[in-house]
């Protein structure tokens, strides 16, 4: 199949922003819930803004781009000794970031809904030079928001879901489970270029895609 430079250059630029929104709300709420529960951190390091460039890790950005499939942020930092409770707080802290994803993602189902009942019968050139690119715009966001809660809530270090298993496991057996974090980020890539993640994660995007938007999936 020959490589089409244009329509891979289209792709990039209507699904860079939808890969902004999603990463910076992510890693935002995570600051956010941190800062409510007692951890200055993020905030005195300027990562509690919906900046997007605060948040841009530059090989995350770069692999989203040669990938068009994996790409990351930088971590929020969260200092545990500012929290009261840091098991309890540290599950609401990696909880917020894939929770308000899907927030997000209702959001911006609720906006392409909008768009089309206000323009699906109209062809008028505005529409097929602002909207229609406007809405596969909102379609990406939409899926890249589901995706990156889904792909965090894997317990796997060093995703969110780990931390989240490891405060709702009893503390011995999170302790354990905690000793395979050096490892957990091997073991991540592993799954995501062997496509094994594929069976987990894919499934319940497609679900929630089409729950919120029925055909875009």
């Amino acid at each position: 199949m020959d490589f089409n430079l244009s329509s891979y250059i289209t792709t990039i630029i209507l699904a860079i922003p939808g890969l902004l929104l999603a990463l910076t709300v992510h890693e935002f709420t995570h600051g956010y819930v941190a800062y409510r529960l007692g951890d200055p951190t993020a905030k005195l390091m300027g990562r509690l803004t919906l900046n997007p460039i605060s948040h841009l890790d530059p090989f995350g950005t770069l692999a989203f781009i040669l990938t068009q499939m994996i790409g990351w942020a930088k971590p929020v930092p969260v200092d545990p000794r500012y929290l009261r409770n840091p098991r309890r707080d540290m599950l609401w802290i990696s909880l917020g970031g894939p929770a308000s994803n899907l927030v997000t993602a209702v959001i911006v189902a609720i906006l392409m809904h909008v768009i089309f009942f206000a323009f699906s019968h109209s062809a008028s050139q505005v529409v097929n030079l602002v909207v229609v690119p406007f809405y596969k715009m909102l379609r990406y966001a939409l899926v890249f928001n589901v995706g990156l809660a889904i792909f965090n809530i894997i317990p796997i270090p060093p995703l969110d879901g780990s931390k989240i298993l490891a405060g709702l496991l009893p503390r011995e057996q999170a302790h354990k489970f905690e000793q395979l974090e050096p490892y957990g980020f091997i073991i991540l890539i592993i799954l995501i270029f062997s496509r094994a993640v594929d069976y987990f994660i894919v499934p319940p995007i497609v679900f929630i895609v089409r729950l919120l938007m029925p055909g875009l999936a």
